[in-house]
């Protein structure tokens, strides 16, 4: 049974306690080499990765904040021989937990029911290209796009709820029309649009165009409430503001499935694979280790992670806009790209209306 969380006072922020997504980074491991990898992961398991009894450990810290996701990631999750067990314990502790694998020859001989049987209810993959060349070609390695098709088939039918991650870059832009037909085809639970920040081996000459961009958003924005699938935005959170202007607030609530207002350090939290904390794994600031002090603590009253629950400590335009409290830019994005998470964030095209 899931653990209500600590209350809230009337008026509060409602992420002022508990984050409602946990990414926790379980080994930044990986057999591919993806062009813009967050984690830049490595091919073995660091030797200082948070072991068994730390992980266990861990997961009852996260049960008693009571995130309503869970997200074990990597590297590759599945280079830890213990991560059915940590998904288990979380799931039996409460916690609805996701896994997002690398789609490598592990995953394909790997037993999909038993990821269900842990208590895992959803399982992400990407699809950074729409082609097999292009996905291939941006994951560094062949085969990678015909193994998650097929991993998106036995997620399915053993019983798990499957979201799509692509991440929208300079190079892979014109081949929207293309990723929108391959979610109608794949008819996932989830299709989640990622916008590029540049950290780890994503650099900002991979940056997406804000204009089209904003394009893009208008034609996903035409998806809400009418696909077979729900779509989100990561690090794209001007896609609230594209709905709130053309109306679909509601809309955007229940076609998202994440609350309004969530962005990096405000809703999210992130571990790594050495426990490091940070607001986000795009935002790699590091705000204490959860082998010395409770990420809760961490989350609710280290200085960053408050400071990014305030809307009116923004910089630059997203500081003026009207939408910043439902929106708020890519704190990620504006730190990689200029050193200051609070700086406007330089994905976004739209000009605020002038204060009066």
């Amino acid at each position: 049974m899931q653990h209500p969380g600590p209350a809230v006072p009337p008026g509060a922020d409602p992420f002022s306690q508990r984050p409602f997504l946990v990414f926790w980074e379980i080994t930044r491991a990986c057999a591919l080499a993806c062009r813009h990898c967050r984690a830049a992961a490595q091919p073995r398991r660091h030797p200082d990765e948070l072991d068994a009894s730390e992980a266990s450990r861990l997961v009852g810290q996260l049960a008693a904040m009571a995130p309503p996701m869970l997200i074990l990631t990597g590297g590759d999750p599945l280079m830890r021989r213990d991560v059915l067990d940590i998904g288990r314990q979380a799931s039996d502790a409460g916690m609805r937990v996701g896994l997002s694998p690398a789609a490598t020859s592990r995953l394909s001989n790997f037993d999909f029911d038993s990821i269900r049987a842990a208590g895992i209810q959803r399982i992400s993959l990407s699809l950074d290209g729409a082609t097999r060349a292009s996905h291939d070609r941006f994951r560094g390695l062949d085969g990678t796009f015909d193994r998650t098709l097929e991993a998106v088939r036995r997620a399915a039918e053993s019983g798990l709820s499957v979201q799509v991650n692509t991440t929208l870059t300079a190079s892979n832009l014109a081949e929207f029309d293309r990723f929108r037909e391959l979610m109608f085809e794949l008819r996932p639970a989830m299709w989640s649009v990622f916008v590029l920040v540049p950290t780890g081996r994503a650099g900002l000459d991979e940056m997406p165009d804000p204009g089209a961009l904003e394009s893009i958003f208008e034609q996903l924005a035409d998806l809400v409430g009418k696909a077979p699938f729900a779509v989100k935005t990561t690090e794209g959170h001007h896609f609230r503001r594209v709905l709130a202007q053309r109306g679909k607030g509601a809309a955007a609530r229940r076609g998202m499935r994440t609350p309004l207002g969530i962005r990096d350090g405000r809703g999210v939290m992130f571990i790594s694979h050495t426990g490091e904390v940070s607001p986000s794994g795009f935002l790699p600031m590091n705000c204490g280790n959860v082998r010395r002090r409770d990420p809760a603590d961490i989350y609710r009253t280290h200085p960053l992670f408050v400071s990014l629950r305030d809307s009116d400590a923004l910089g630059g335009k997203c500081g003026r806009c009207e939408f910043r409290r439902i929106c708020g830019g890519s704190r990620a994005r504006a730190f990689g790209a200029c050193g200051d998470p609070f700086a406007e964030d330089p994905a976004c095209s739209y000009q605020p209306r002038p204060v009066t």
